[in-house]
C-alpha cells in the first residue's frame, strides 16, 4: 500500500481485543477498579494491544470525555490590543499565558464582543463564552451584572483585581492597595508630615475605592489631616460637575480624642487641572500629596518643582496613561501584574476542577522609596 498509514482508532482497539469501545476508553482514562469492575486480564490485554501498535489518543476525543477543552478564555472589558494603556495590561497577559503554558492550556482571546457606550459587553447574542473552559476577566470596572449572571449560571471566571460581592462571593486575584497605600501615608507621617492630600476619586472601580480607604484609614489613625482633591477619572475631560466621593479633613486631637480622627468630612475639592490642585494644596498648608494616577503625581510634582515649592509627591501604582517625561524617580506602588496574571490561571483551573484552596487572593505591592517623598521642609 501506498499513502498515508490510517491512525488506529479505540475501535480497532476493541476489535482487535474483543472487548467494547466503552471498556479501552477505560482503561485508556486510567479508571480504577474501585470506580469500575474491570479485570486485571482485559485491562493488561487492552494496554498490550495499544503498545503493540502505537495507539495515541485522539486529543479533543480525550478533552470532551473529561469535559474539559483545556481552554482558558481571557476576556477584557477594556482594548489592549493596540491601546495607550496597553503596556499596562501586558504584564497580566505575560502572567496568565506563561501558566497556561505550564498547565498545557491553550488561551482564547475574547475579542469579537460588541462595544456599547465605549465598553465591551460580555454576554450578547452570539456569546462564546462556552467555548472556554473556563475565563480570566481584565478591566479596571467589571459590569455587575454580568458578575452576578456569571455567578447564577456557574460558569467558572476569575477575576483580575478584587472585587465586591455580586449576589455571592466573587472569585479573584487582586492586589492590596489598601496596605499599600497605608504603608506611604504611614512613611509620609514619619518623615514629619501631618498635613496630607489624597488627588483622585478615591471611589467608584474597587481598585480605586481601596486606595482610597487605605488614606482615609490610616491618616485617621495616625491623627493627621487628610484633605482630598477630585480628579476626573482617568484624565479624561470631565462634562459637568464631579461627585464629592468621601473627603476628609482629620483634625490631630480630635483623633487622639476618638481613635478615629474627626467626624467632619466635607465635600472633595474639585480640581480641573493641575495649578488648581497645586494651589489649593497649598492653600490648604499641604507638604504631602498621594497620587491615586501616576500622571497627575508626575504634573503636579513637575509643577511644584517649576515653582520652587517644596511639595513631596507619592503615586500608587504603574502609569496607565502618558506622563510628562520626567528623570526623577517617584515614591510609588510596583503592582505584581504578572503574579495576578498567572495566580488567576491557577485559582481558574482550581474551580475547573473543583479542588479546594481559596477563591479570593490579594497579593502584596511592593512600595518603592523613590525620590519624592522627602522630609518634611526638604
Amino acid at each position: 500500500m501506498t499513502g498515508a498509514r490510517r491512525r488506529v482508532t479505540q475501535q480497532d482497539i476493541a476489535r482487535m481485543t474483543g472487548v467494547s469501545q466503552a471498556t479501552v476508553s477505560l482503561v485508556l482514562n486510567g479508571r480504577s477498579d474501585a470506580e469500575v469492575k474491570l479485570s486485571a486480564e482485559t485491562r493488561e490485554k487492552v494496554l498490550r494491544a495499544i503498545a503493540e501498535t502505537g495507539y495515541v489518543a485522539d486529543p479533543i476525543a480525550r478533552r470532551l470525555a473529561a469535559r474539559h477543552n483545556r481552554i482558558i478564555g481571557v476576556f477584557t472589558y477594556e482594548p489592549v490590543f493596540p491601546s495607550a494603556n496597553s503596556d499596562f495590561y501586558h504584564p497580566f497577559l505575560v502572567g496568565i499565558e506563561q501558566q497556561a503554558e505550564v498547565l498545557g492550556c491553550d488561551l482564547l482571546l475574547m475579542t469579537s464582543t460588541p462595544v456599547v457606550d465605549g465598553r465591551r459587553r460580555l454576554f450578547h447574542g452570539d456569546n462564546r463564552l462556552r467555548l472556554a473552559d473556563g475565563s480570566i476577566l481584565l478591566g479596571r470596572t467589571i459590569d455587575r451584572a454580568d458578575l452576578a449572571r456569571l455567578l447564577a449560571e456557574e460558569i467558572p471566571f476569575v477575576s483580575i483585581g478584587r472585587r465586591d460581592d455580586a449576589g455571592g462571593p466573587v472569585p479573584y486575584v487582586g492586589a492590596d492597595y489598601a496596605a499599600a497605600t497605608a504603608e506611604i501615608v504611614r512613611r509620609a507621617v514619619a518623615l514629619g508630615h501631618d498635613r496630607l492630600a489624597y488627588l483622585g476619586l478615591g471611589a467608584g472601580p474597587e481598585s480605586w475605592a481601596d486606595r482610597g480607604r487605605g488614606f482615609r484609614e490610616t491618616v485617621a489613625q495616625a491623627g493627621v489631616y487628610g484633605g482630598h482633591f477630585a480628579t476626573p477619572a482617568s484624565g479624561e475631560p470631565a462634562s459637568g460637575p464631579l461627585p464629592a466621593v468621601g473627603a476628609h479633613s482629620h483634625g490631630a486631637q480630635a483623633a487622639l480624642e476618638s481613635g478615629r480622627g474627626s467626624r467632619e468630612q466635607p465635600a472633595a475639592t474639585v480640581a480641573r487641572d493641575t495649578a488648581a490642585v497645586l494651589d489649593a494644596a497649598l492653600a490648604a498648608g499641604v507638604t504631602a500629596v498621594v497620587a491615586e494616577e501616576h500622571a497627575d503625581g508626575v504634573a503636579l510634582y513637575e509643577l511644584a518643582r517649576e515653582r520652587g515649592v517644596a511639595l513631596s509627591v507619592a503615586t500608587l501604582g504603574e502609569p496607565t496613561r502618558a506622563a510628562l517625561p520626567t528623570a526623577v524617580e517617584f515614591t510609588s506602588l510596583r503592582i505584581p501584574r504578572q503574579a495576578m496574571g498567572a495566580q488567576a490561571v491557577e485559582v481558574l483551573t482550581a474551580l475547573i476542577e473543583g479542588t479546594p484552596g481559596g477563591r479570593q487572593r490579594l497579593l502584596p505591592c511592593e512600595v518603592v522609596s523613590g525620590e519624592t517623598l522627602s522630609e518634611r521642609g526638604n
